[in-house]
């Protein structure tokens, strides 16, 4: 039920604003049709990183995966169901130990462990586009898997999306990480948002 780009999907263009430390940068992006992108222009080369890594996030979870594909060497069966109504998928078989949380048709936690941190991610808000739904609010929590300690990697994410040209694209994230007077925001927009076409 999460919305995904169709095979139709042009790939598009945009300018990008990234203010990050309390400095401005901006480039352009690029996503093809294939889902291979590019950034460019940017002068800061921290900023390029940031800038190609939340434009991966952002593409990897527009891609169609069949379920056999995603999860064909997976078992799943229901588990407890919480006061808010979610009920848990525990996974089983090769990504044994993972969960979910599922409530009213939308996973609102996913429950991770790659090697050795285990990442939760919470979504408190969705955005439904009648052809899918769209995570707008959501947090991912990094634990450490042995000493079950929250690492620096935590951040919590509001995004906006637009409707554009029968798509919906990310024109705007705010994450922001660490709490109290270590807290850090990073603030990306797309701007000049167009579609590619064929020729």
């Amino acid at each position: 039920n999460r919305y995904t780009w169709d095979s139709n999907f042009p790939g598009f263009t945009a300018q990008m604003t990234l203010e990050m430390e309390g400095k401005q940068f901006t480039g352009g992006a690029r996503v093809n049709a294939d889902l291979t992108f590019e950034v460019s222009g940017f002068a800061d080369t921290a900023a390029e990183k940031m800038a190609q890594g939340q434009l991966w996030e952002m593409t990897i979870h527009r891609v169609n995966h069949s379920f056999e594909k995603s999860h064909g060497e997976n078992t799943f069966e229901f588990g407890k169901t919480d006061e808010s109504g979610a009920v848990e998928i525990l996974v089983g078989g090769k990504a044994h130990g993972n969960l979910y949380k599922v409530r009213d048709r939308t996973v609102c936690l996913v429950y991770r462990k790659i090697r050795d941190v285990i990442v939760t991610i919470n979504t408190h808000k969705v955005m439904d586009t009648g052809a899918g739904y769209l995570a707008t609010h959501y947090d991912s929590i990094y634990v450490d898997a042995e000493t079950k300690e929250v690492t620096g990697d935590s951040k919590t994410f509001e995004d906006t999306f637009e409707d554009i040209g029968g798509y919906y694209i990310l024109t705007r994230r705010t994450i922001t990480s660490g709490t109290g007077n270590d807290k850090a925001v990073t603030d990306l927009k797309l701007s000049d948002v167009q579609l590619l076409t064929n020729g």
